[in-house]
Protein backbone atom coordinates (compact mmCIF):
# COMPACT_ATOMS: atom_id res chain seq x y z
CA UNK A 1 0.00 0.00 0.00
CA UNK A 2 1.41 3.38 -1.17
CA UNK A 3 1.34 6.17 1.59
CA UNK A 4 2.06 8.78 -0.48
CA UNK A 5 -0.91 10.98 -0.57
CA UNK A 6 -2.87 11.82 -4.07
CA UNK A 7 -1.04 14.64 -6.69
CA UNK A 8 -2.89 17.94 -6.10
CA UNK A 9 -5.16 18.49 -9.07
CA UNK A 10 -3.88 21.81 -11.93
CA UNK A 11 -6.74 23.58 -10.21
CA UNK A 12 -5.05 23.34 -7.03
CA UNK A 13 -1.46 23.93 -8.06
CA UNK A 14 -2.19 27.17 -9.86
CA UNK A 15 -4.52 28.22 -6.72
CA UNK A 16 -1.06 27.66 -4.70
CA UNK A 17 1.31 29.65 -6.51
CA UNK A 18 -1.59 32.77 -6.75
CA UNK A 19 -0.02 35.85 -5.20
CA UNK A 20 -1.34 39.12 -4.12
CA UNK A 21 0.67 42.33 -5.47
CA UNK A 22 -0.32 45.96 -5.86
CA UNK A 23 -3.89 44.19 -4.68
CA UNK A 24 -4.33 41.99 -7.56
CA UNK A 25 -4.28 38.60 -8.22
CA UNK A 26 -1.10 37.36 -10.19
CA UNK A 27 0.81 34.42 -10.96
CA UNK A 28 4.89 35.00 -11.13
CA UNK A 29 6.35 34.26 -14.44
CA UNK A 30 8.53 31.70 -13.20
CA UNK A 31 5.00 29.42 -12.32
CA UNK A 32 3.28 30.35 -15.28
CA UNK A 33 6.07 29.44 -17.78
CA UNK A 34 6.04 25.96 -15.55
CA UNK A 35 2.46 25.69 -15.89
CA UNK A 36 2.83 26.29 -19.33
CA UNK A 37 5.47 24.05 -19.91
CA UNK A 38 8.27 26.71 -21.52
CA UNK A 39 11.18 28.49 -19.76
CA UNK A 40 10.57 31.73 -18.61
CA UNK A 41 12.91 33.11 -20.93
CA UNK A 42 10.89 32.12 -23.64
CA UNK A 43 7.81 33.35 -21.86
CA UNK A 44 8.85 36.77 -21.62
CA UNK A 45 10.31 36.56 -24.98
CA UNK A 46 6.96 35.98 -26.47
CA UNK A 47 5.26 39.19 -24.10
CA UNK A 48 8.17 41.14 -25.41
CA UNK A 49 7.72 40.14 -29.07
CA UNK A 50 3.65 41.05 -28.44
CA UNK A 51 3.97 44.37 -26.15
CA UNK A 52 0.22 45.05 -27.65
CA UNK A 53 -1.05 42.02 -25.77
CA UNK A 54 0.27 42.79 -22.44
CA UNK A 55 -1.25 46.32 -21.13
CA UNK A 56 -0.53 47.14 -17.32
CA UNK A 57 -3.50 45.64 -16.11
CA UNK A 58 -2.06 42.42 -17.40
CA UNK A 59 1.10 42.06 -16.32
CA UNK A 60 3.60 44.11 -14.54
CA UNK A 61 7.23 44.02 -13.73
CA UNK A 62 8.30 43.87 -9.62
CA UNK A 63 10.33 46.16 -7.77
CA UNK A 64 13.16 45.34 -6.27
CA UNK A 65 10.72 45.52 -2.86
CA UNK A 66 8.44 43.28 -4.40
CA UNK A 67 10.25 41.13 -4.87
CA UNK A 68 12.56 40.35 -1.69
CA UNK A 69 8.55 40.55 0.13
CA UNK A 70 8.05 37.61 -2.11
CA UNK A 71 11.01 35.89 -1.56
CA UNK A 72 10.25 36.86 2.33
CA UNK A 73 6.91 35.39 1.85
CA UNK A 74 6.85 33.08 -0.63
CA UNK A 75 9.09 29.36 -0.07
CA UNK A 76 8.49 27.93 -3.66
CA UNK A 77 9.62 31.01 -5.10
CA UNK A 78 12.26 32.05 -2.66
CA UNK A 79 15.23 30.05 -4.46
CA UNK A 80 14.15 30.66 -7.33
CA UNK A 81 14.09 34.56 -7.25
CA UNK A 82 16.88 35.07 -4.75
CA UNK A 83 20.07 35.44 -6.75
CA UNK A 84 17.87 36.19 -10.27
CA UNK A 85 19.58 39.06 -11.87
CA UNK A 86 16.25 40.11 -13.43
CA UNK A 87 13.11 41.27 -11.87
CA UNK A 88 9.92 39.12 -11.83
CA UNK A 89 6.82 39.87 -14.41
CA UNK A 90 3.38 39.23 -13.06
CA UNK A 91 0.29 38.38 -14.54
CA UNK A 92 -2.64 38.83 -13.72
CA UNK A 93 -5.71 36.29 -14.90
CA UNK A 94 -6.33 37.99 -18.18
CA UNK A 95 -2.51 38.11 -18.83
CA UNK A 96 -2.07 34.59 -18.44
CA UNK A 97 -4.62 33.88 -21.00
CA UNK A 98 -3.16 36.06 -23.18
CA UNK A 99 0.26 33.93 -22.10
CA UNK A 100 -0.86 30.49 -23.56
CA UNK A 101 -2.92 32.60 -26.78
CA UNK A 102 1.18 34.25 -27.53
CA UNK A 103 3.11 31.02 -26.49
CA UNK A 104 0.06 28.57 -28.71
CA UNK A 105 1.61 24.90 -26.88
CA UNK A 106 -0.88 22.54 -26.55
CA UNK A 107 0.23 22.18 -22.92
CA UNK A 108 -0.27 26.49 -22.73
CA UNK A 109 -3.78 26.12 -23.71
CA UNK A 110 -4.56 23.68 -21.99
CA UNK A 111 -3.36 24.79 -18.38
CA UNK A 112 -4.69 27.71 -19.39
CA UNK A 113 -7.96 26.84 -18.48
CA UNK A 114 -7.04 25.58 -15.06
CA UNK A 115 -5.67 28.87 -15.12
CA UNK A 116 -8.82 30.29 -15.30
CA UNK A 117 -10.88 27.85 -13.13
CA UNK A 118 -8.09 28.88 -10.06
CA UNK A 119 -8.69 32.54 -10.74
CA UNK A 120 -12.31 32.09 -10.55
CA UNK A 121 -12.25 29.80 -7.82
CA UNK A 122 -10.19 32.20 -5.69
CA UNK A 123 -13.33 35.19 -6.81
CA UNK A 124 -15.77 33.23 -5.98
CA UNK A 125 -14.36 32.38 -2.35
CA UNK A 126 -14.55 35.48 -0.95
CA UNK A 127 -17.85 36.31 -2.49
CA UNK A 128 -19.26 33.23 -0.55
CA UNK A 129 -17.69 33.99 2.90
CA UNK A 130 -19.14 37.66 1.87
CA UNK A 131 -22.40 36.33 1.20
CA UNK A 132 -22.74 34.44 4.27
CA UNK A 133 -21.59 37.26 6.44
CA UNK A 134 -24.40 39.06 4.85
CA UNK A 135 -27.06 36.56 5.80
CA UNK A 136 -25.79 36.23 8.77
CA UNK A 137 -26.35 39.55 9.45
CA UNK A 138 -29.96 39.67 8.20
CA UNK A 139 -30.36 37.03 10.55
CA UNK A 140 -29.52 39.75 13.49
CA UNK A 141 -31.63 42.16 11.81
CA UNK A 142 -34.72 39.68 11.72
CA UNK A 143 -33.46 38.48 15.30
CA UNK A 144 -33.60 42.05 16.09
CA UNK A 145 -37.05 42.82 14.68
CA UNK A 146 -38.46 40.08 16.08
CA UNK A 147 -37.17 40.58 20.01
CA UNK A 148 -39.52 44.10 19.21
CA UNK A 149 -42.16 42.29 18.23
CA UNK A 150 -41.83 39.92 21.32
CA UNK A 151 -41.29 43.32 23.62
CA UNK A 152 -44.29 44.98 22.54
CA UNK A 153 -46.71 41.76 22.75
CA UNK A 154 -45.06 41.61 26.06
CA UNK A 155 -46.01 44.66 27.14
CA UNK A 156 -49.36 44.71 25.69
CA UNK A 157 -50.13 41.75 27.96
CA UNK A 158 -49.04 43.14 30.62
CA UNK A 159 -51.21 46.30 30.83
CA UNK A 160 -53.78 44.08 30.21
CA UNK A 161 -53.00 41.84 33.37
CA UNK A 162 -52.25 44.53 35.56
CA UNK A 163 -54.53 46.47 37.58
CA UNK A 164 -54.03 50.03 36.27
CA UNK A 165 -56.92 52.19 38.34
CA UNK A 166 -59.13 51.50 41.08
CA UNK A 167 -62.04 49.57 39.39
CA UNK A 168 -59.47 46.95 38.70
CA UNK A 169 -60.64 44.91 41.72
CA UNK A 170 -63.60 43.68 40.10
CA UNK A 171 -63.67 40.45 39.28
CA UNK A 172 -63.62 39.07 35.69
CA UNK A 173 -66.18 37.38 33.95
CA UNK A 174 -69.72 37.04 33.02
CA UNK A 175 -72.30 38.47 35.22
CA UNK A 176 -75.37 36.37 35.37
CA UNK A 177 -78.63 38.62 36.22
CA UNK A 178 -80.71 38.43 39.16
CA UNK A 179 -83.36 36.45 37.56
CA UNK A 180 -81.15 33.87 36.54
CA UNK A 181 -78.56 33.51 39.54
CA UNK A 182 -81.85 32.54 41.39
CA UNK A 183 -82.90 29.14 39.16
CA UNK A 184 -86.00 31.28 37.76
Amino acid sequence: MDSKSPAPSPIHLVRSSILVLRGQKVLADIDLAIFYGVTTKRLNEQVKRNPDRFPSDFMFQLTADERREVVANCDHLSRKLLFSRTLPFAFTEHGAIMAASVLNTPQAIQMSLFVVRAFVAIRQAPAGRLDLVNWLREIDDRLDDHDGQIRLVAQALEELLSPTDSSSSRQLGFRLGREESNGT
